[in-house]
């Protein structure tokens, strides 16, 4: 059954019609959307980010990482509602998985606290899960997407990333290392996630693809982080990125293995015993 329904006519129940999310004039929700922010540092930021969410959205989790501003005064000023959970662990990947076991939504969407992601762009990302996508991908690639925060070193990485990807494990993404995604909560059942820095998003996406989720790419602009300087360092984290696709690959060749010398499987029939 479609989760994308048409919001009630005013002949309708209205206790049925508070069930409904109003998105637009042409689409309503009834799944609960969580925003999964992780920040440190970040108070200057927050007020942009926080600006162009949309408000029929569920909940906001933020994630602080033992920030020694005002990070999270200015979040819960901001959104009175907001869910902080404290990292107890430290990088990005360990703050996103906190953050993914605290939210309480059917659809989990990923944003940077930084200021690069515009919140507006979280109705493509939900009209494509309940259309039918089990993980919707933001691309900067993809055609109507952009970033104005990548150098010609960061840009050659990626695409060299993601084509690896690509071809080790049947993937058509356009973009690889981006952090503004979206997905069903029944996506982590099937996507254990043991990382704890930058790369979570390439082991997210590899590992989506390993369960054969259906992907939609969303075309996404990222924009230049506001105030303060980014962790990312693109040896460091590239070098980390390509650790898990080799990683990841050799899991998936070992996997086969075990499966052709499995004793369950009769090979002169092909069923199982």
């Amino acid at each position: 059954m479609s989760s994308v329904l048409r919001p009630p006519s005013t002949g309708q129940d209205p206790t049925t019609a508070g069930a409904y999310r109003p998105i637009s004039s042409h689409l309503a929700i009834t799944p609960p959307v969580s925003v999964v922010i992780p920040a440190m540092n970040e108070a200057e930021n927050l007020p942009y980010v926080f600006k162009t969410l949309p408000a029929w959205i569920h909940e906001v989790v933020l994630v602080d990482g033992n920030s020694t501003d005002d990070t999270v005064a200015v979040a819960r000023e901001l959104w009175p509602e907001v869910k902080v959970v404290e990292q107890h662990g430290k990088g990005k990947g360990d703050a996103l998985i906190t953050g993914f076991a605290a939210a309480s939504g059917d659809i989990i969407v990923m944003v940077d606290a930084d200021g690069s992601a515009d919140g507006n762009e979280i109705v493509s990302y939900v009209s494509a899960l309940v259309s039918g996508a089990d993980f919707a991908k933001g691309s900067r690639f993809a055609n109507g997407g952009g970033t104005d925060d990548m150098t010609p070193i960061r840009k050659l990485g990626n695409w060299a990333l993601c084509t690896a990807v690509n071809r080790k494990f049947g993937a058509r993404y356009t973009d690889l290392c981006y952090g503004y995604n979206a997905f069903w909560r029944h996506c982590l059942d099937k996507i254990e996630l043991d990382c704890t820095g930058f790369e979570i998003e390439t082991l997210i996406n590899i590992r989506v693809v390993k369960a054969g989720l259906k992907v939609q790419e969303i075309p996404s602009h990222e924009y230049l982080r506001i105030h303060g300087t980014s962790n990312l360092r693109a040896v460091r984290d590239g070098l980390r990125v390509l650790k898990v696709i080799l990683k990841e690959r050799s899991n998936r060749r070992a996997l086969r293995r075990r499966e052709q010398h499995s004793p369950m499987l009769d090979s002169t029939r092909g069923e199982v015993s």
